[in-house]
């Protein structure tokens, strides 16, 4: 879906990481199944909606422990073996989106400069780009421990316009969230595109105010060839 709100000239992508380039969601899931049956239980739905409660972070390994905690699980050698068992299955079901490494292989090709701006700590960033082999599409990151804070404050998309020495109306960023990715561009003079395919959370993922909406990254060459 493309809207012809704007029609300024593009030079810098900016992207989300998690649940725009690949489901970072459905490996949380896959990887709170294991952990569950490492723990004696078969309830892994039930553990990941512990990762959605709003009190803890959404990658919190505390969420484990208070979902021990309630099912009377004594933590003592069990939790640290869980976490790290929900780390490692988290990692191995990373997969790209279809599409998603040929996209960015096309755009690499016609000259985009390309970065990441995500709430994930650097490291965790550096290994899921790392597992997916999408590391090399990109010449920048800001990461949660770069700026201090997460989206949608405004401070990592300024970062990132510095560190890429680009002003807003050039920047195209792809993002899921229309809180933290699309809402923050619109404030800034940002162009976004919002990775419909990648929601899981909102209730209405038809109209947001995004300068485009795709339902699949191989939509984006056509965006930008339209922008140039």
């Amino acid at each position: 879906m493309v809207n012809t709100i704007r029609q300024n000239p593009i030079t810098t992508l900016l992207f989300d990481m998690d649940n725009t380039l690949f489901d970072l969601v459905g490996a949380q899931i896959a990887s709170c199944h294991a952990v569950t049956q490492f723990l004696g239980n078969d309830d892994g739905d039930a553990l990941f909606e512990y990762f959605l409660r709003p009190d803890r972070g959404f990658e919190s390994h505390e969420n484990i422990l208070d979902y021990m905690a309630d099912r009377s699980i004594a933590p003592e050698g069990k939790y640290r073996d869980a976490c790290r068992m929900y780390e490692t299955e988290k990692l191995r079901n990373i997969t790209p989106y279809p599409g998603v490494f040929e996209t960015l292989e096309t755009l690499k090709g016609c000259g985009y400069p390309m970065a990441i701006i995500t709430d994930a700590h650097s490291r965790d960033a550096t290994l899921r780009l790392e597992k997916t082999g999408l590391l090399p599409f990109f010449c920048g990151m800001v990461s949660y421990d770069m700026v201090g804070v997460k989206k949608p404050a405004p401070d990592p998309f300024l970062f990132a316009l510095e560190m890429m020495r680009a002003k807003s109306h050039e920047v195209l960023l792809v993002g899921d969230s229309p809180r933290r990715d699309i809402e923050p561009c619109r404030l800034l003079g940002i162009c976004s595109v919002y990775a419909r395919y990648g929601d899981r959370f909102s209730d209405d993922r038809s109209e947001f105010e995004a300068d485009y909406i795709i339902d699949g990254i191989d939509e984006l060459p056509g965006i930008l060839a339209g922008l140039s």
